[in-house]
């Protein structure tokens, strides 16, 4: 069985590090960015599973690269000190994971970005368009 990849696009290297073990304990691959041109790069390039994605990169937003990982078919989720009300109209049905991130809910809220994409595999509704399998805390 192959591995599921996550791309995690996070700048904050303590955070990314404790993510990235998190993420690797539970069994998944990880495959990480922390600024918005490499993990475009990785976007373009490799097979991601799902994505995590810092809502703000040393300055810049996201939303170039989240609208990649829309138009592929990646789900994804935002991780955002702000919570919800900074997120642009256009990716508000993306769940948002709030930072500092509760550890104990990352497992699941990756579990039910997979899910989208299984739920679109199999001619569900794609990702953005259905409501985030792990509401917004």
């Amino acid at each position: 069985m192959t591995e599921i990849r996550i791309l995690m696009v996070e700048d904050e290297m303590c955070l990314a590090m404790m993510l990235e073990d998190v993420l690797t304990d539970a069994g998944y691959q990880v495959v990480r960015a922390a600024r918005l041109k490499d993990a475009m790069n990785i976007a373009g390039r490799e097979h991601i599973d799902a994505a995590i994605l810092d809502v703000n990169l040393h300055g810049e937003a996201v939303y170039p690269l989240a609208t990649q990982l829309h138009e592929a078919g990646v789900p994804f989720m935002f991780a955002s000190a702000y919570g919800k009300p900074g997120i642009p109209e256009a990716f508000s049905r993306y769940p948002v994971m709030p930072k500092p991130y509760p550890i104990n809910d990352l497992i699941p809220a990756v579990e039910g970005l997979l899910e989208m994409a299984d739920g679109k595999a199999e001619g569900g509704t794609s990702p953005g368009r259905s409501a985030p399998a792990h509401p917004a805390h």
